[in-house]
């Protein structure tokens, strides 16, 4: 054990260090890094957790990425099909991490009541679609099976059923245009079998799940045309990889879109917490920094007559700069340590409990404040606060090599 060490651990187990003068303000300087940490890992864990969540959502009603014609249509409708007869469908096995492959469609429609009536876009889905995405923002009913048979069948979300007053079982007609606006439109009677509540408005307002085989008779496709094929991946942060892997293995005539891409704006904001957590990170560790600074200079000036002694002895500015940096660690372990114990806590009540709820659940797209507890954010942001603390103490620690050691022997 070197002797540094040896110093540092006497003072930190003596009763006069518990009842000196600085014992206050090194509680201060705990109570900054334990309130930091806490404040960090909320910041942390709630804005990873929103973006998670939001994410999920979009992703869950479009895949992340999506494979359709080049064409200049820029509406919700499918217009130029697809065969399905493709290389990469059913499986893509050209390019790893991919999960799923579906085909889809979408066709906007107007759905008539007795006394109201709402535009929608109904998305066509078959027998690949993965209804497990789904399933997860069910809120009442089940989920249509579709088995290459026409069904009436259609999931619908909260928004639209609240708002025409539908309920699991009620049937519904729908209108769908034709290419020349001069011919009757197409009518379609659907039932409702279930309820779903994702949250997010772009997806509630305006789409409800049904049969693809009632788009492609419509549209007049084969039964082996779709408008657009969804790609799900294993990794969300590869999304660009292997867009850009798919884009290679596919046919030049078909694009390649990200759900980035699609839904720009959504993930636009949502990369703006990354700014706010960067911002309240930065505050959190000066602020705790500025705390432990002026604790040591406390300690250093009251143990003024110590450290005349030590240099009198023949220690070196470094060693006994060392004595005090040991004691710093302690300190700043002690807040590491009750700030994570603290904060991780509060979070996990709140992961499990879901005590607290956002006041406008529509401008946030979730209506519960979601968490995303992670073990590596966790150690980089403990590793990071500790080393920023450590490296802000060097600083003050040299007013220990202006000390005289006579003067500091007489001092008092």
């Amino acid at each position: 054990m070197n002797y540094e060490f040896f110093i540092a651990k006497r003072i930190i187990g003596s009763k006069s260090y518990k009842s000196s003068v600085s014992a206050p303000i090194i509680k201060i300087g705990i109570a900054a890094i334990t309130i930091g940490i806490v404040v960090m890992l909320i910041a942390i864990a709630t804005g990873l957790g929103l973006q998670k969540k939001v994410r999920e959502k979009v992703v869950a009603f479009n895949g992340h990425i999506t494979i359709s014609n080049y064409d200049s249509n820029v509406s919700n409708e499918s217009i130029v099909p697809i065969s399905l007869d493709q290389d990469f469908y059913p499986n893509f096995n050209s390019v790893e991490g991919i999960k799923h492959i579906q085909g889809v469609a979408t066709k906007f429609g107007i759905i008539r009541t007795e006394t109201d009536f709402e535009g929608i876009v109904l998305k066509g889905v078959g027998t690949d679609y993965n209804w497990s995405y789904v399933q997860e923002f069910l809120e009442s009913g089940s989920l249509p099976v579709y088995e290459g048979n026409l069904s009436n069948d259609v999931v619908i979300s909260k928004y639209l059923a609240n708002r025409l007053g539908f309920n699991i079982g009620d049937t519904f007609q729908t209108l769908f245009g034709k290419e020349s606006v001069e011919q009757l439109p197409f009518q379609r009677t659907f039932k409702i079998v279930g309820i779903f509540n994702s949250g997010f408005n772009d997806i509630d307002k305006n789409f409800m799940i049904g049969d693809l085989s009632h788009i492609q008779r419509m549209n007049k496709w084969e039964k082996s045309q779709v408008g657009n094929f969804e790609v799900y991946l294993d990794d969300f942060t590869q999304l660009l990889e292997k867009e850009a892997e798919i884009r290679s293995n596919t046919p030049s005539l078909l694009n390649t879109q990200t759900i980035e891409e699609r839904y720009r704006t959504t993930f636009e904001w949502i990369k703006i917490f990354d700014n706010n957590t960067y911002g309240i990170i930065a505050i959190m560790i000066i602020v705790a920094g500025i705390n432990m600074i002026t604790a040591l200079l406390v300690l250093i000036l009251e143990r003024t007559q110590m450290i005349g002694i030590l240099k009198a002895l023949g220690s070196s500015n470094w060693s006994i700069r060392k004595v005090f940096l040991y004691n710093a660690t302690y300190l700043i372990c002690l807040g590491l340590f009750w700030g994570n114990l603290i904060g991780i806590g509060l979070l996990f009540i709140q992961q499990q409990f879901e005590l607290l709820k956002f006041p406008d659940p529509e401008q946030y797209y979730v209506s519960v404040i979601p968490v995303h507890i992670g073990l590596d954010y966790i150690i980089l942001l403990n590793i990071g606060t500790f080393i920023a603390c450590l490296l802000m103490l060097l600083i003050p620690s040299v007013i220990i090599s202006k000390i005289s050691p006579v003067k500091a022997i007489r001092f008092e």
